[in-house]
């Protein structure tokens, strides 16, 4: 199968070596384009622990002028991805949630004393879930900044647009509702609606799915847990069937 990745880069090489080794061709294009530049500095004066819902804010963390510092406080990952990289890029105290920032905010306040100092979220310019909103209404004190921003893309490449046109992409993965949303707008925006709905769509979540409402009748797969291992399983039965 010719499948679509559309992460962005820097998590798009572990997919794709999963991937190739299911036997599939992968094709990388992102839809959300991370930007670390723009960003909040991170202030830690007082900060007890981070909170970490994604990849992209432990990577900020990392490459903060105060990197050595930070890596030696407790930082509460949402996930097994986000606790990977953080041990990958040296954190020490790692505290590894669930993959999903609700569930994570109850192991947050299972450990965290709320006057021991302030809790900061290492967050992404779109959140899912404001925790700052959520822990401050308990009595913690949260700063939040803003230490990446996922820019959603503009355009397709004519050399995707073509393949899709050619009938040369066979699936698509799309693992966050914003990565739906663009993937739908851009679809959309091509006029090769037609084209895409003869792809699979394999979403993480009903979440994700839900976003391709606009552009039904679309054919899905949706992961029985939101994890890449859940999703790995349905894009490995699609190689299975066809064989």
């Amino acid at each position: 199968m010719r499948v679509w990745v559309t992460r962005p880069e820097q998590d798009a090489a572990v997919l794709r070596a999963k991937l190739g080794a299911q036997g599939h061709e992968v094709l990388v294009e992102p839809l959300l384009i991370i930007d670390f530049e723009d960003a909040d500095p991170i202030e830690l004066e007082g900060v007890q622990a981070l909170i970490a819902t994604s990849r992209n804010g432990v990577r900020a963390a990392a490459e903060s002028p105060e990197a050595d510092f930070i890596r030696q406080l407790p930082i509460f990952a949402v996930g097994p991805g986000t606790a990977s990289t953080a041990e990958a890029l040296g954190f020490l105290r790692i505290i590894r949630g669930p993959s999903n920032a609700r569930l994570l905010l109850d192991k947050i306040l299972d450990r965290v004393n709320v006057n021991d100092g302030a809790l900061l979220h290492l967050a992404g310019g779109n959140l899912a879930l404001d925790l700052a909103s959520e822990l401050t209404g308990l009595g913690y004190h949260v700063l939040q900044p803003t230490v990446y921003i996922a820019r959603k893309a503009t355009h397709l490449s004519t050399k995707l647009l073509t393949r899709i046109a050619a009938d040369q992409v066979d699936g698509v993965i799309l693992l966050s509702p914003r990565t739906a949303q663009t993937y739908v707008s851009l679809i959309t925006a091509h006029q090769i609606t037609r084209s895409a709905r003869r792809l699979r769509h394999f979403c993480l979540s009903q979440a994700v799915a839900d976003q391709l409402e606009p552009i039904q009748p679309v054919v899905t797969r949706i992961a029985s847990q939101p994890n890449l291992t859940e999703l790995l399983s349905l894009t490995e039965q699609d190689i299975a069937s066809s064989n």
